[in-house]
């Protein structure tokens, strides 16, 4: 049994048939890529885990519960993050007041900007924010406007606001889009980090197979809408089918 199980998934827009038949089974604790070439189906299932799509047929599950019909907020509220691929911050904020927000949310429930000032005021909300800037080694840069920083910066500030929801599973929608070398470098190390202190399931969707092999303990490879391979990240660099459907075509 895996954290997150999916079943026979199909989805079909119009007379394209995006995903046919997907099964895939996360392991919690572990730190599972999807990869596959453009237009396999990859950004369609992850939108099937949250709740933007709902599938045609087939069933989504995380943790014993069903994630059909639930939207964005109640999939989020159950322990499901998200990472999307451009980093989704309060950008005329500062990082501190960033990560704030999501601590008092997920005390409090939804939050309203117009409780902003009794957020300020309240010492477990500003501890928290703390601990979660100094988990992504972001402690010195709290005064910083969110603006102001690089994408690698604004990626682990990103990740602060994730953790302070305590989710149970990352979904990682290409997470080192857009990065040099060295801040992909640095975000590997962070998600390691991460995984390792705190024991997250994360599903990495990444086309960057520097960071799949990086990071990945298992590889599912999507092409044409279905699973092609599930394996070990060891035995997919050399898998004929593999080669064929992605890594060929990214080389």
């Amino acid at each position: 049994m895996g954290i997150l199980e999916i079943q026979n998934v199909n989805k079909s827009f119009g007379g394209l048939k995006a995903l046919q038949n997907v099964n895939l089974n996360i392991e919690e604790g572990t730190i599972h890529a999807i990869i596959g070439p453009n237009g396999a189906g990859k950004s369609t299932l992850l939108n099937c885990f949250v709740g933007k799509l709902m599938p045609d047929t087939g069933t989504v599950t995380f943790d014993g519960h069903s994630l059909l019909g639930k939207k964005p907020h109640e999939i989020n509220q159950i322990g499901v993050s998200r990472v999307f691929q451009t980093p989704e911050i309060f950008s005329d904020l500062s990082v501190f007041e960033n990560v704030m927000i999501p601590c008092f949310a997920k005390r409090d429930g939804a939050f309203e900007m117009n409780a902003w000032s009794r957020v300020l005021g309240q010492s477990d909300i500003q501890e928290k924010a703390e601990q979660m800037l100094i988990d992504v080694n972001m402690i010195d840069k709290r005064h910083m406007i969110a603006s102001s920083m690089s994408r690698g910066d604004k990626r682990r500030l990103e990740m602060a606001m994730c953790l302070a929801q305590d989710p149970k599973l990352l979904l990682l929608d290409e997470p080192t889009a857009g990065m040099a070398r060295a801040d992909t470098n640095n975000t590997i190390e962070l998600l390691a980090q991460i995984q390792d202190k705190r024991h997250i399931t994360m599903a990495v969707i990444e086309h960057d197979m520097h960071v799949v092999f990086s990071l990945a303990q298992k590889i599912s490879v999507l092409a044409q809408g279905t699973v092609i391979v599930e394996d070990l990240p060891e035995n997919i660099k050399g898998h004929p089918k593999v080669q064929e459907a992605y890594l060929g075509t990214a080389h």
